[in-house]
């Protein structure tokens, strides 16, 4: 009775940091029991939310300059801006190396 593969990853989508888990994980477990602990670990990672929230306030930035820069109207040089409050007004210094 021929086995069943257990690979549920294709190798050609891998990242590096996964093919070297994957290669170790051949060198110290073989083949056949390799292919399966990465396949169940490579499941459980893609089901994990990303591990930091989207700040909405940062979103809002970023989609309200981006055109700006894209059309050319907005150059953001090297170091960027720092943003930050003031009494009742908003503060953009240019950012200090």
């Amino acid at each position: 009775m021929a086995r069943k593969t257990s690979r549920k990853f294709d190798e050609s989508n891998l990242n590096k940091g996964q093919m070297r888990k994957l290669n170790a994980l051949r060198k110290s477990l073989g083949a056949d029991i390799a292919n399966k602990a990465f396949g169940e670990w490579f499941d459980k990672q893609e089901k994990q939310p990303d591990s930091a929230p989207i700040d909405a306030n940062a979103a809002l930035i970023t989609n309200t300059l981006e055109p700006l820069a894209k059309q050319g109207k907005l150059r953001i040089p090297r170091g960027g801006y720092l943003v930050r409050r003031g009494r009742g007004r908003v503060i953009v210094e240019r950012a200090r190396p």
